[in-house]
């Protein structure tokens, strides 16, 4: 039997740059052995001088997205910045930057050449992939003879309802420790090599929440379908309740400003 590979990537666009432009960060390539229950992790990180656009989500308990704050990371050294929305590189800089840019083309389409040598991979899940699978081919990638699978638009069509990873993490109850991934059905051993991959806001952690999550939906559905239904009714519930409490404090400040006016214009009876 052959492997299937789950496939995330990091990637933004050039800080002061076009926005439609991306340039790769991480690579991840979650190998799954189906006949022996096998993880395999295989990473790729770019090393160059570009300062890179990213956006970290801020969620609740449920995995809903409740903020979306943008920072930068130097790809070389891969330290941190504040984002800077007013930064406008010129021609010449950006040039520059494509110029360096150009190089990590290379080193992509090294690396999935050795993975896919390495192991026999006939499928490749991704999550929202469209643009990964399209960045990967840019950079050489060849995923001829491979069916592609995006659990996001599968899982569309079965609840009608666009999926995070974040909130399929809490409906799969999604653990990961140096020795395990877990959910609530299904436990997969890893070596500890593999596992100290596989670290929060890592490719490699999403690709380990992606295979969980493709599993608990593939291997058990009906179970799988009534905790999304119970997690979107949660999710719901809340939004209602958060809507309440914003129209009852809009309420209550207008009534606090109508009662203050009546109190200025006493206070200051020329006013008028």
């Amino acid at each position: 039997m052959s492997n299937i590979a789950f496939l995330e990537l990091k990637y933004g666009n050039i800080n002061g740059g076009y926005p439609n432009y991306f340039v790769i960060s991480d690579i991840s390539l979650l190998v799954f052995d189906q006949e022996r229950n096998k993880i395999f992790v295989e990473s790729f990180s770019v090393n160059e001088d570009i300062d890179v656009v990213f956006v970290n989500t801020r969620t609740d308990e449920l995995g809903h997205t409740l903020a979306r704050l943008k920072y930068v990371v130097n790809l070389k050294t891969r330290k941190k910045a504040r984002f800077d929305e007013e930064l406008k590189h010129d021609k010449e800089a950006l040039d520059k930057i494509f110029y360096r840019s150009r190089g990590i083309k290379r080193h992509v389409q090294n690396f999935f050449y050795k993975v896919f040598k390495k192991y026999r991979i006939d499928k490749i899940i991704t999550f929202d992939g469209r643009r990964d699978i399209f960045l990967c081919e840019r950079s050489g990638a060849d995923f001829r003879g491979m069916e592609i699978f995006d659990l996001q638009k599968a899982l569309n069509q079965e609840c009608n309802y666009l999926f995070s990873l974040n909130k399929l993490a809490v409906i799969t109850n999604f653990e990961q420790n140096h020795t395990a991934l877990k959910s609530t059905n299904i436990e997969y051993f890893m070596h500890p090599i593999a596992a100290k991959q596989v670290r929060p806001k890592t490719a490699a952690f999403d690709a380990a929440r992606l295979l969980m999550a493709h599993q608990e939906f593939m291997l058990h559905r009906d179970d799988f379908m009534m905790k999304a239904a119970l997690i979107l009714n949660k999710i719901q519930l809340k939004q209602k309740e958060r809507q309440a409490a914003e129209k009852a404090a809009k309420a209550a400040a207008a009534a606090a400003a109508k009662e203050a006016k009546p109190a200025e214009e006493t206070a200051n009876p020329d006013a008028k």
